[in-house]
C-alpha cells in the first residue's frame, strides 16, 4: 500500500483566510496539535513576510519534535536565508522555494522570460541546498503552465538538489482528470523525478480541490498539501480530513494511506475553530455537526438496525466523542483524569487542575454532562492562560427590558485587584462591553459577534465569539463558554482583551478618563 505524506499548510496558507490569523501561542498550540495528529510537514509560515511570522516559524521549529518545520520561500537569497534561519532549529528543518511558471504570472507579474525563469529555479534551488538537504521547490500556477517547459523547469530544481516538486493548482482551475493527466507527464518527462516526491497543493475556487488532489494521488503523487478544515486562500485548500478519510475509507480504490492519526482528526478541527473563531459549518464533511446526525425516519430504522446502513465511517474513527457521560458534580479528580483519558486527553496536573475547576462550576449548572461538553472545557482552557496585565471575569448582573434602560455591572479581576463598574447601552451586551471598556480604560471596537450551541438541550453549553481590533485595526479573536449566554459573550470579550494585552498592543489604551456612572465618553460613543 502506497504511503502519501501529508503536508499541512494550516498554518501558513490556511492562516491567509479572512478572519483567520493567530497569534504565536495559538500557533505553537496548532502545531503540537498538528504534531498528535500526526502529519508528516507542518508548513509553519512565510519567515521573511514579517518579524512575527519569522518569530512564529522560529518558535514552531523549537517546540516540534517529530514533524519536518517548513518555511516558504520566494527564488530570492533572502528570502531563502530568512527562511533557513528560521528554521534551523528544527529537528527536520525544510525549505520551500517557489517560483512562478505560467506565461501569464512570468509576463504581467515576475517581469521575466523563460530563460531567466530556468535559471533563476537552478540557482536559487542550489542556493537552498547549501543550507539544508530537504528542499521543496513548487512551481506557481503550475496547472496553468505549459506541460513541456514545467518539465524542464522541474527537471532544473531537481539538478539543483530539489527532493520533493510541488505542483499547485494555485487558482483552483483543474478538473480532477486533468490534474492526473498532469502528474502522469511529469513522471514521465521530468529528468530524475523518481528520486523525489511528488506534491500537488489544490485550491477550491470550484469546489475540486480535494478531488483534484485524490486524482493526483491515483496518477503517482506521494505527497499533498492541505489545511485542517480546509481553511485558505479565497475559497480554501484541499481539506486534510476529507483526504485522510476518503483513502482510509476506500483504500479498495486508492491502495494508499497516511500516518495520520484518524483519533485526533475531531479535537484538531475544534482546537482550529476555537482559535480562529470561524465555526465548523454544520454540513462540513467529516467534522460538521451533521456529518453522523440522521433526521429522516428511513434513515433512523436503517441505523438503528446497522449503523453501516447509512454510516460508512464511525463518528469514533475521527475523534468525536460519546455523548454518554457518567460525570456528575460529585465525581472527582480521579473520575475526570480516567475519562477524558478515554477521550485521548492527558493532560499535566495544573491543566486537569483548571479544568476540574470550570468542570464542578459546570456541574453545579447542568444536569447531564457529555463528551461534548468537558471536550469544550479543555478546549477553552487553551485560551485562558494567564499572563501578566490579564483580566478575568468574575461576576455580571444585567438589568434589560423592553422600554427600560439596558444595564450591565461587570465585575473583573486584574492582578490579583478586583474593579467593578456599570453602564448603560443599546442591549445588554453592549451595556456590558462598555462596562468591561470602561473598567480597563480601553478602546476596543466589536467587529463581530456569533454565538453557537455546542451541545443539546435546555442546558446546552453556549459558545461565544468575538473579534476585537484597537486603535491600528489589528483583529483578535475571544471565545468564552457558560450556560448562560450573556456570560459567555462577556467571557468572549474579555479572552479578546486579554489577547490584545498580551501583544503588547498599547495602541489601545484610551485617553478619556470615566466622568462618572452613566456618562463615560469613549471614542464616538456617549453612555
Amino acid at each position: 500500500m502506497k504511503r502519501v505524506k501529508i503536508f499541512d499548510t494550516t498554518l501558513r496558507d490556511g492562516e491567509q483566510s479572512p478572519g483567520c490569523s493567530m497569534n504565536l501561542p495559538e500557533k505553537i498550540e496548532m502545531a503540537k496539535q498538528l504534531e498528535k495528529l500526526g502529519v508528516d510537514i507542518i508548513e509553519a509560515g512565510f519567515a521573511i513576510a514579517s518579524p512575527m511570522d519569522f518569530k512564529s516559524v522560529e518558535a514552531i521549529s523549537a517546540a516540534v519534535e517529530n514533524c519536518t518545520v517548513a518555511s516558504l520561500a520566494r527564488c530570492t537569497k533572502g528570502d531563502i536565508d530568512a527562511a533557513w534561519n528560521a528554521v534551523k532549529g528544527a529537528k527536520h528543518p525544510r525549505i520551500h522555494v517557489f517560483l512562478a511558471t505560467s506565461d501569464i504570472h512570468m509576463e504581467y507579474k515576475l517581469k521575466m522570460t523563460r530563460e531567466q525563469v530556468l535559471k533563476r529555479i537552478s540557482d536559487m534551488t542550489a542556493y537552498a541546498k547549501s543550507f539544508c538537504d530537504d528542499i521543496e521547490f513548487s512551481a506557481e500556477d503550475a496547472s496553468r503552465s505549459d506541460w513541456a517547459f514545467l518539465a524542464q523547469c522541474y527537471t532544473n530544481a531537481v539538478r539543483a538538489g530539489a527532493t520533493t516538486l510541488n505542483v499547485p493548482d494555485t487558482v483552483g482551475y483543474s478538473m480532477p482528470q486533468e490534474m492526473a493527466a498532469l502528474i502522469r507527464y511529469l513522471r514521465e518527462h521530468v529528468e530524475g523525478i523518481e528520486n523525489t516526491d511528488i506534491s500537488v497543493h489544490c485550491h477550491d475556487d470550484l469546489g475540486l480541490a480535494v478531488a483534484n488532489s485524490l486524482a493526483s494521488i491515483q496518477a503517482g503523487a506521494t505527497q499533498v498539501e492541505c489545511t485542517v478544515n480546509g481553511i485558505g486562500e479565497r475559497a480554501g485548500n484541499a481539506s486534510l480530513e476529507e483526504i485522510v478519510m476518503n483513502l482510509r475509507t476506500r483504500k479498495d480504490i486508492y491502495d494508499a494511506d497516511t500516518g495520520v492519526n484518524a483519533k485526533q482528526i475531531y479535537r484538531s478541527s475544534k482546537l482550529l475553530s476555537n482559535i480562529t473563531g470561524v465555526a465548523i459549518a454544520p454540513s462540513k464533511s467529516i467534522v460538521g455537526a451533521n456529518a453522523f446526525a440522521h433526521e429522516s425516519g428511513i434513515h433512523q430504522h436503517g441505523v438503528i438496525s446497522n449503523a453501516q446502513t447509512y454510516e460508512i465511517m464511525k463518528s469514533t474513527d475521527v475523534g468525536i466523542p460519546q455523548n454518554t457521560m457518567v460525570l456528575g458534580k460529585h465525581s472527582g479528580k480521579h473520575a475526570l483524569r480516567d475519562k477524558l483519558s478515554s477521550m485521548g486527553y492527558d493532560l499535566d496536573d495544573a491543566t486537569l487542575e483548571s479544568v476540574f475547576v470550570r468542570f464542578k462550576d459546570l456541574a453545579d449548572k447542568k444536569k447531564n454532562i457529555t463528551g461534548a461538553d468537558l471536550e469544550a472545557l479543555v478546549l477553552q482552557g487553551q485560551n485562558l492562560v494567564r499572563t501578566e496585565g490579564s483580566c478575568q471575569f468574575l461576576s455580571h448582573v444585567i438589568n434589560t427590558g423592553n422600554g427600560l434602560p439596558n444595564t450591565a455591572y461587570v465585575k473583573l479581576e486584574r492582578d490579583g485587584k478586583e474593579m467593578e463598574d456599570v453602564a448603560i447601552g443599546t442591549g445588554p451586551l453592549d451595556a456590558a462591553f462598555k462596562a468591561v471598556n470602561r473598567m480597563l480604560n480601553m478602546e476596543v471596537k466589536l467587529d463581530s459577534y456569533g454565538l453557537n450551541a455546542l451541545t443539546d438541550g435546555e442546558d446546552a453549553i453556549g459558545e461565544a465569539i468575538v473579534k476585537v481590533s484597537v486603535a491600528d485595526g489589528e483583529s483578535y479573536t475571544g471565545t468564552g463558554l457558560s450556560t448562560d449566554v450573556i456570560e459567555a459573550s462577556i467571557r468572549a470579550y474579555v479572552n479578546g482583551i486579554n489577547k490584545i494585552i498580551e501583544s503588547g498592543n498599547l495602541s489601545a489604551v484610551a485617553t478619556a478618563t470615566p466622568t462618572g456612572w452613566g456618562e463615560y465618553v469613549l471614542a464616538s460613543d456617549v453612555y
